[in-house]
């Protein structure tokens, strides 16, 4: 099992907080990984980052795609590993269609088909085979549109080839899922019940199948917070808290995909009721209405001899190949100390 720390984005102030990121790479971290939303970019920090460290892993969970074209970043990605000896890891994901069109102000279209495209036109960038060429629902290169100007023509990297950066997307949609197996290295679900592999292992495995690959070659690294403390309840609601605003806020009705993710865990009925009471501007009720099992399940939260006995079941599911990366979400560094001791 890899442990990875989550930097996440920033606030109104950018905080990078370099001293625990170094204490985590000296405790046997294999990775942290930036963000971005609306503010906070997420390659500046890791640029930042790999520039003061020396052995730990930088990656972004996530890029947003729609605010980059494939070349775009193929160079950023291909720039950061070059200068880094190495360590730069590729986290995309297709966000939301109300930061899509609100905030990059672009069409969301097909989440799916723009992945596939995206790492397709990334990998042949990275490969440096020959001049790149794509047309597609939601790229051409070289651009064919009305608009255009009918001079573009293929071109290949000038810096050289590089097929060693892994690419992740965020994923947690069916076909979502079966989309990233089938063309990228790994995959952060946002977050996961270790004891049910079996929400995600169908679709995983079909796109596994189309790409010839084994979950050997596969990379699942969900997104796991961890508080610790006494009083377990309290250390509960900044989850509650995160997971209504995505369950409840993070898409409209009947477009959420964090709402279909609860309820294929299991808490369907909890899942409308939160979206309904958040959605109704209600967000302490639909806080409230979180139940203490999902977030038990899929954070680790409480004493720490709670979440040392929680770490048992996020060892059996990487024994069995379920997970083979945890992503911590953790402000406490003795949280991730407790963490890399059980698990490293």
């Amino acid at each position: 099992m890899k442990l990875g720390f989550l930097a996440g984005y920033s606030g109104k102030v950018i905080n990078i907080d370099i001293d625990k990121i170094k204490r985590a790479e000296s405790m046997g971290y294999d990775s942290v990984w930036t963000a971005e939303a609306y503010g906070s970019d997420a390659v500046t920090p890791a640029a930042w980052v790999l520039a003061q460290t020396d052995k730990i892993k930088v990656g972004t969970a996530i890029m947003q795609m729609p605010g980059r074209s494939p070349a775009c970043t193929a160079m950023t990605a291909m720039t950061l590993n070059q200068l880094s000896n190495g360590r730069f890891i590729l986290g995309l994901g297709a966000s939301g269609p109300q930061v899509v069109e609100g905030w990059h102000g672009v069409a969301y279209g097909k989440p799916v088909t723009r992945i596939k495209e995206y790492v397709s036109i990334v990998k042949k960038i990275m490969a440096r085979e020959e001049p790149v060429q794509h047309q597609g629902f939601h790229y051409s290169m070289p651009y064919t549109g009305e608009d255009g100007t009918g001079l573009g023509k293929p071109l290949k990297s000038i810096l050289q080839a590089d097929n060693d950066i892994p690419i992740y997307t965020a994923s947690i949609t069916p076909r979502g899922l079966t989309g990233s197996a089938e063309v990228a290295d790994g995959v952060f679900p946002i977050w996961m019940n270790p004891d049910r592999f079996d929400v995600l292992q169908a679709p995983i495995q079909k796109g596994l199948d189309k790409a010839g690959k084994t979950l050997m070659n596969y990379d699942i690294a969900p997104f796991v917070t961890c508080i610790m403390g006494d009083d377990i309840d309290a250390c509960r609601m900044p989850v509650k808290g995160n997971m209504a605003l995505y369950i409840g806020g993070m898409g409209a009705r009947g477009k959420n995909f964090y709402t279909d993710y609860t309820s294929a865990l299991g808490f369907e009925d909890a899942a409308i009721k939160i979206q309904d009471l958040y959605l109704a501007g209600k967000k302490d009720e639909a806080m409230a209405a979180v139940p203490d099992e999902l977030v038990d399940a899929c954070a680790l939260v409480g004493p720490e001899s709670v979440i040392r006995e929680r770490l048992q079941a996020w060892k059996k599911a990487g024994d069995k190949g379920h997970v083979s990366s945890m992503l911590i979400g953790s402000g406490q560094a003795a949280a991730l100390e407790v963490i890399a001791s059980e698990m490293l």
